[in-house]
C-alpha cells in the first residue's frame, strides 16, 4: 500500500469524528462522524458547520473564541454543546488545528467526541462546578424536558429535579430556567 493510502485509511477511521473545514466549510469528513453526530460524510461535506451548533449564537461565539485562541497557539479544544442530525444537543469535546495560523478558519482539521459526563464547569462569571446530577439533568434541559420528563428518565421525583434546577440556576446566577438554558448552551470553556 502507497503512503497516501495509509493517510486517506487513518483520515477515514480515525477514533474522533474527523472534519477538513475551509471558510467553516466541512470539505471532508471522516467516517465517524456518523457515529457522532447522525449524518453520513457526504451529507455533511460541502454544508457550512452551523449544521452541527445548536444555534446561531453558538455558532458565531464558539467560532470567534475559537479563531482567536488558534492565532495564538498551535491547537485549540475546548468542551460545547453541539447539535446532532436527530436535533438532540450533547456536550463534545473539540480539538481545531490551522494549517494556516495568520487565518485559521481558512483551512482548519477538528476532531469532536461526545463527553457523557456533561459539562466540568459553566456559566460567564462562575467558577462553581456543577454536581454529577446536575450535570445530568443539564443534559436533559437543553434538549427541552421538563422536570417530569427528566424524572422519569433518571428514576428519580419531579420535586427532586426542580431543586436541582433551582441549584442551577442559583450558581449560575439567572433568574429563571429559560435563562438557565441558554446559558448552558452558551457556556464557554472555563480553564
Amino acid at each position: 500500500m502507497a503512503a497516501m493510502d495509509y493517510e486517506r485509511l487513518a483520515f477515514q477511521h480515525a477514533p474522533d469524528a474527523t472534519l477538513i473545514l475551509s471558510d467553516r466549510v466541512i470539505l471532508r469528513a471522516s467516517l465517524r462522524v456518523e457515529d457522532v453526530f447522525g449524518w453520513s460524510p457526504r451529507e455533511v461535506e460541502g454544508q457550512s458547520i452551523r449544521m452541527l451548533y445548536p444555534g446561531q449564537t453558538d455558532y458565531e461565539v464558539i467560532g470567534d473564541r475559537a479563531r482567536r485562541a488558534m492565532l495564538a497557539s498551535a491547537v485549540f479544544r475546548d468542551e460545547r454543546f453541539m447539535r446532532r442530525k436527530d436535533g438532540q444537543v450533547v456536550w463534545m469535546e473539540g480539538h481545531g488545528a490551522a494549517l494556516d495560523r495568520s487565518d485559521p478558519q481558512r483551512l482548519a482539521i477538528w476532531t469532536y467526541r461526545p463527553i457523557d459526563a456533561g459539562p466540568s464547569k459553566v456559566g460567564q462569571d462562575t467558577q462553581t462546578a456543577l454536581t454529577p446530577t446536575e450535570k445530568r439533568i443539564a443534559r436533559y434541559l437543553v434538549n427541552g424536558f421538563t422536570s417530569k420528563e427528566v424524572a422519569l428518565a433518571l428514576g428519580s421525583s419531579p420535586r427532586t429535579v426542580e431543586v436541582h434546577r433551582a441549584n442551577m440556576i442559583r450558581k449560575m446566577g439567572v433568574r429563571n430556567s429559560a435563562e438557565l438554558v441558554s446559558r448552558l448552551l452558551s457556556a464557554p470553556q472555563i480553564p
